[in-house]
């Protein structure tokens, strides 16, 4: 409690001057903190709604929004809102996202792989829908100590996850069912599209190699030992993982794990908000792209 609080409250038993000079405030002071009283008020029944609305946001994303896409969905349905204010809303009533773990590697090298060049140098971005992606494996925790596994690939221009598979092995086969479903998602081929991944045995089997030419795949490898040269894959795994488990160690069973995981990752693609593209889904970033292309 305030000093000026504890005035206002024993202001009926004692004077009003005596009671500030016992606890050492101004009665000026104390009377510009009664003034404002309605106005406070009128700010907290303000915030408790605000809260109100930001926690259903919150829910329907499994808890998982933090401050900035918050502000985005809020200000998509009509908010004039700071994100300074939801920030300190959020905290004030213990409205949290979620924050990374540690990750475990999964990648395996080939010592004896034919070489590949970087094609993107950490260079993340690019100026078009279906002309460069990067890929990884991670693995999915269920239970009795046992591990699902699923391969990603992501467009770098509107960070849409064309195309995934999820398995109970890591074989070069679960890797090349990813590519081939990214492949139909944009109509059959990826003529001339980068490829860029990691030194797993997987992405450097001649296998695969065989399925990117088929499938028209320029193939990008970074260097060995180095997660920085596929952070963005690597980034997109720890999100996954946070938002589905949620501080959990493991899911219960492979169905609980399919579920969950193919839960998110259709939110992700259609609902789910993105800092790097503007706080939209990658495939209203890519409606968005297209459109204006046609403008063009």
């Amino acid at each position: 409690m305030s000093r000026f609080q504890f005035v206002e409250d024993h202001r009926e038993l004692f004077s009003v001057k005596r009671l500030c000079h016992v606890l050492e405030v101004s009665r000026s002071g104390y009377y510009r903190w009664r003034d404002g009283i309605g106005a406070r008020a009128a700010r907290r029944a303000a915030d408790t709604a605000l809260a109100r609305e930001i926690r259903r946001i919150h829910g329907d994303q499994d808890g998982t929004y933090g401050e900035p896409r918050v502000t985005a969905e809020l200000r998509e349905r009509g908010r004039r809102v700071n994100h300074k204010r939801v920030a300190r809303v959020m905290r004030a009533f213990g409205i949290v996202g979620l924050h990374l773990r540690r990750k475990v590697r999964t990648t395996v090298p080939e010592p004896s792989a034919q070489q590949v060049p970087d094609l993107l140098k950490r260079d993340f971005t690019a100026p078009a829908p279906n002309q460069r992606y990067v890929g990884d494996i991670t693995y999915l925790p269920v239970g009795d100590g046992r591990f699902f596994y699923l391969a990603t690939v992501i467009d770098l221009c509107s960070r849409r996850l064309a195309g995934w598979s999820i398995a109970g092995h890591m074989r070069t086969g679960l890797v090349i069912d990813a590519l081939e479903a990214a492949a139909r998602t944009r109509g059959g081929r990826l003529d001339g599209a980068i490829f860029h991944s990691d030194h797993g045995a997987q992405y450097t089997s001649a296998d695969f190699a065989a399925a990117c030419a088929r499938l028209g795949v320029v193939q990008s490898r970074g260097a060995v030992g180095t997660s920085a040269d596929n952070a963005l894959a690597e980034a997109f795994n720890a999100s996954l993982k946070r938002e589905t488990l949620q501080g959990r160690r493991r899911w219960c069973g492979p169905r609980e794990a399919r579920l969950a995981v193919f839960r998110w990752l259709t939110r992700y693609n259609t609902t789910r908000r993105h800092s790097a593209l503007g706080q939209i889904s990658p495939i209203n970033y890519e409606q968005q792209s297209y459109k204006a292309t046609e403008a063009a």
